[in-house]
């Protein structure tokens, strides 16, 4: 089960609704009543969070002196990313608020669920590239040196935003508003044509979404890691920046991993069941819980990437507090500017009169 079809098989309803016994028990569990009590604040929470991470990440990035580097332009984009998914989770906060009833319209049904494909693509090839421009800067420094300019750098961001809305344009074209009997109300669904349209958006998950990109983060750190130690063993002195840099890198990746692997685990578990592999009765509590907390730990890596950004080492602190020293230095100067004009001013019109002035 992908992260924007969660709602289409959670549905909770208001207690005048006209709802068969059978169906409020499907809910009628612990598991469900922890979702329905933790996860609401906890979206409004993450949202608060990363909204002004992200935003504080990108101001610091934009009043910095002189021009982006090429890993701070993939990081830049891989906030402006997260900050994409964080607008639309309050939309989704109150969807299950008001007991899974979209009352936001078709579009935004579309809009809101597609910004998700759009985030978890970008966000997780923003990374690669991240990670590749460490591999190109440490292992292959002469040779690629080329390859790490920054135009290059511009146009593969922007080949990737291409390729991530290209990624979610199926959840928007397949995402509508569908009237449930049950439910006396519209819920916002997704609607495959056909069960071979949902194993394959699920195949494009797990393999585009997850599979390739970790074989590649996987051997670019494997291959930065190895060059340091090299290095060390050898005597060079290693390029404290770059160190820093590199431990930056990882730690990112590793949060990412660590928030949007459960979820793609649980996708590939809904796969094995629908490729009837696994018992799909067996399974289909345990997935429909799982998912609700997966996709949601997932959303939390938008929210927690700008606290490591902060707290991984004084390189982005360094920035921080440049551009406070420099903005300090122009807010004294201009201070300075003024008080010597005023008392310029002063001196001039304060002259004392002549009442008998002789040639």
């Amino acid at each position: 089960m992908q992260p924007e079809e969660f709602t289409s098989s959670v549905t909770l309803h208001p207690p005048n609704a006209s709802v068969t016994p059978a169906y409020l028990d499907f809910f009628n569990s612990t598991e469900w009543r922890l979702v329905f009590s933790i996860i609401p604040p906890y979206i409004f929470i993450v949202c608060l969070m990363g909204i002004l991470g992200n935003s504080f990440v990108l101001l610091v990035f934009l009043l910095q002196r002189g021009r982006w580097s090429v890993p701070e332009i993939y990081l830049g984009n891989l906030a402006l990313a997260d900050l994409i998914l964080l607008v639309c989770l309050p939309f989704w906060a109150m969807n299950i608020l008001n007991y899974f009833m979209w009352l936001y319209g078709e579009f935004m049904c579309k809009v809101v669920n597609m910004s998700i494909m759009v985030n978890m693509y970008t966000s997780i090839y923003m990374l690669v590239m991240v990670n590749v421009d460490r591999y190109l800067a440490l292992v292959l420094t002469m040779r690629a040196r080329w390859l790490r300019r920054k135009r290059y750098a511009k146009l593969i961001c922007v080949i990737l935003w291409l390729f991530g809305l290209g990624m979610g344009a199926p959840t928007a074209a397949m995402r509508k508003l569908i009237d449930i009997p049950a439910h006396q109300s519209v819920e916002c669904m997704l609607n495959y044509p056909n069960g071979n349209w949902r194993i394959a958006h699920l195949l494009q998950l797990n393999i585009v979404g997850f599979a390739l990109p970790f074989l590649v983060i996987t051997f670019c750190c494997f291959n930065i890691v190895r060059a340091l130690k090299r290095r060390r063993d050898s005597g060079y002195w290693e390029d404290g920046n770059d160190r820093k840099a590199t431990i930056l890198v990882c730690a990112v990746t590793f949060l990412f991993f660590f928030c949007w692997g459960p979820f793609h685990f649980l996708t590939f578990l809904d796969l094995l069941c629908d490729l009837k592999v696994l018992d799909e009765k067996e399974w289909a509590h345990f997935l429909n819980i799982g998912n609700q907390f997966s996709v949601y730990l997932a959303f939390s890596n938008s929210c927690l990437n700008p606290v490591l950004y902060v707290c991984s080492g004084n390189y982005f602190r360094r920035k921080v507090s440049s551009i406070y020293k420099r903005r300090k230095q122009s807010s004294d100067a201009t201070t300075l500017q003024r008080t010597a004009l005023t008392s310029t001013t002063t001196t001039n019109q304060i002259k004392p009169v002549v009442l008998n002035e002789k040639d």
